[in-house]
């Protein structure tokens, strides 16, 4: 199969089965799906459904046990470890509910680890840390730890850290799980700010709430695409 020119995502009969002892579990079967470039996609599902094994396989943070996946017109569904970890790292940006954040480093050193990872100069690192700062609002607390940080403010500084290395796709995993209503809805809004100047995203959430901010929304259950609807579809 190849990939679509139009295609930022394009997966071909994906399937993850996990051996548990004698058994063998099926956490994904046979998921054929694309995402566009620009799209805003919500993938939606009960816990156990799959939704995560397949976010991990989107994020390259896995491989599947047969099928094809392509990202950015790179087939790399039977690519090594390392391959993968070049991947993640040059093509998709991670957003978690827990922020996962340095807890003694400053907003300002937790978004510039990626782009030390990566090799870019000190002053590239200094310029891209300020430019993904500002793009969430949050250059004014660039100096402060986690700690003190309100919840949204930290979830702010994850995106931005997520952003700072120009990354094709942005993948969410549960976002605003751990924050309360207004502050989700603010964080929600810079997602779609996001989108607006040309980012691809994926947000995987089990709330129809959230879901429901996206242009499509892809329902997972027993590990199969359950159905799909589009917005004003």
């Amino acid at each position: 199969m190849e990939p679509a020119n139009s295609a930022m995502i394009r997966s071909e009969d994906l399937w993850k089965i996990y051996q548990l002892g004698q058994q063998e579990v099926n956490a994904l079967c046979g998921v054929s799906m694309t995402v566009a470039r620009n799209e805003f996609l919500a993938i939606m599902g009960p816990s156990g459904s799959g939704k995560s094994t397949l976010m991990n396989l989107l994020g390259c943070l896995d491989t599947p046990s047969r099928g094809e996946y392509w990202l950015n017109d790179q087939l790399v569904s039977s690519l090594t470890e390392n391959e993968l970890a070049h991947i993640r790292n040059q093509e998709i940006g991670f957003v978690f509910q827990v922020f996962n954040l340095l807890p003694r480093a400053s907003a300002f050193h937790n978004v510039e680890l990626p782009l030390i990872y990566r090799g870019t100069s000190k002053k590239e690192r200094s310029r891209k840390v300020r430019q993904a700062l500002d793009m969430v609002e949050i250059s004014h607390r660039m100096d402060h730890r986690p700690s003190e940080l309100s919840g949204g403010e930290r979830q702010r500084v994850a995106i931005a850290r997520a952003l700072a290395n120009e990354p094709s796709i942005l993948l969410a995993d549960e976002p605003t799980g751990n924050l309360d209503s207004k502050t989700g809805n603010e964080i929600l809004k810079l997602f779609h700010k996001i989108h607006s100047q040309g980012n691809t995203i994926i947000i995987v959430t089990h709330d129809p709430d959230i879901a429901s901010q996206a242009q499509r929304i892809i329902y997972i259950r027993d590990g199969k695409i359950e159905r799909e609807e589009r917005k004003g579809a």
